[in-house]
């Protein structure tokens, strides 16, 4: 087969969403007959999907946009993305930049192809699927309704049809993402009761769609907030045969009046406790994470105890730890009362010894179980189980490939990941 005449490099940062996106890109520039390079020297050109949600991310996008330019001189380089949203002009400036695309014209990336994003394939090997797009919420900390602009849901038909393709392509593991999954479904049709489908329809309309994939394939759910967790919730979740048992939280903070301020007075965290203990009744053993923003404008010492005692009441397996970080832009930005910055890093610390804690105690947990199940994600034998538990598998076999879903045994835990042995050699 002739070698493509042009190649692309891609480079994506910051969330799973800008992950799908890249890879609906990818394929639809392999439509228009460009391939893929596997290193950024060999590319004609440079595809760079950028986050903006930390200042720490717009730098690590700076940097590596410098860096793939130093690789390749000759290669031009594309930015898109959220930081191309609200940086444009200073990313214009970047050395190698041909072309700067915001990403709310991002989908003019996708030409030849039509302007909407979707994927047959995916470069990893738990694959994503998303599902809703845009936040039009508000937090007053997140700069993510400037970047990506109001909620926007995709239609159900096209979800179910992607998440069966992907599954018969030889997936045995989705990820159900978006941006805000709590406001899946409001800008959809009403159905045939009146009511507009919300996530927890989705993922009852997949387990029926999907059926035929229990005990060979999972979902596994991205984050999910306090507030979308109740009745309908613990019904779906504990009668599915699809959904891994793990949950991660949007979580952010214990204390109430931080979430006040945060823009994020809509739930209680307590919530999330009160779900947890009446989903552990259906789910006897299941991963839990969540993320947690500490050193918001105006947290005092007992605010942030607060959240911490909150945290030890959960039975965390890890989290997701961000000191804040002002973000032009946003109500949070104007705040007085600002954390100094030693003092974030230690609530930062502190929430990080917990987690780190908590999540030695869950593996040591998942090790003395009879059974799990590893999704394989590379030929070294690493993987995840259905706990979202790292594991490893402790002797190659024809079985541990990639991609594959292998029944194991746990026998011992050793920096921080679970030790399996594939079940048939373990009996």
């Amino acid at each position: 087969m002739d070698k493509p005449a042009r190649r692309i490099f891609t480079a994506t940062l910051g969330c799973k969403i800008n992950q799908y996106e890249t890879q609906a890109i990818v394929e639809a520039w392999r439509d228009g007959g460009y391939g893929h390079a596997e290193h950024a020297s060999d590319a004609d050109v440079i595809l760079v999907n950028s986050c903006a949600v930390t200042s720490k991310a717009v730098a690590d996008l700076r940097k590596t946009v410098r860096r793939l330019h130093r690789e390749n001189p000759e290669a031009g380089i594309i930015v898109t993305g959220c930081a191309a949203q609200v940086l444009r002009e200073e990313l214009a400036e970047l050395p190698g930049v041909v072309r700067v695309v915001p990403q709310e014209s991002k989908s003019e990336l996708l030409r030849p192809r039509s302007g909407s994003f979707s994927i047959s394939d995916y470069p990893r090997a738990r694959a994503v699927v998303m599902v809703q797009d845009g936040c039009s919420h508000g937090c007053t900390y997140c700069i993510v309704p400037l970047t990506r602009g109001p909620s926007r849901s995709r239609e159900v038909a096209e979800i179910l049809d992607e998440a069966e393709k992907l599954l018969e392509a030889g997936f045995h593991e989705l990820i159900l993402s978006g941006v805000n999954l709590r406001q899946f479904g409001r800008d959809l049709a009403p159905g045939p009761s009146g009511d507009h489908p919300d996530f927890w329809d989705l993922l009852r309309m997949l387990e029926e769609r999907l059926s035929r994939f229990a005990g060979r394939a999972r979902l596994r759910l991205s984050s999910v907030e306090p507030g979308q967790l109740g009745g309908k919730a613990l019904e779906v979740l504990g009668g599915s045969k699809l959904a891994s048992p793990h949950l991660h939280l949007s979580l952010q903070a214990g204390d109430p009046e931080v979430l006040r301020r945060m823009g994020r007075g809509h739930y209680r965290a307590e919530q999330a406790e009160e779900f947890l203990e009446r989903l552990s009744t259906r789910w006897p053993i299941f991963g839990l994470g969540a993320d947690l923003l500490t050193g918001f404008p105006g947290e005092t010492e007992a605010q942030f105890e607060n959240t911490l005692d909150f945290c030890r009441r959960l039975p965390l397996s890890y989290a997701h730890v961000f000191p804040y970080s002002s973000r032009p832009g946003t109500p949070a930005a104007n705040m007085r009362d600002k954390v100094p910055a030693a003092e974030k890093k230690r609530r930062a610390a502190l929430l990080r010894e917990l987690a780190e804690a908590r999540k030695t105690a869950f593996l040591e947990r998942v090790s003395r179980l009879e059974r799990v199940d590893v999704l394989v994600q590379d030929v070294r034998g690493n993987g995840v189980c259905e706990y979202y538990a790292p594991c490893r598998f402790t002797r190659p076999g024809p079985e541990i490939a990639a991609r594959a879903l292998v029944p194991a045994r746990p026998v011992g835990v050793r920096r921080g990941v679970v030790l399996v042995e594939p079940l048939e050699r373990a009996e």
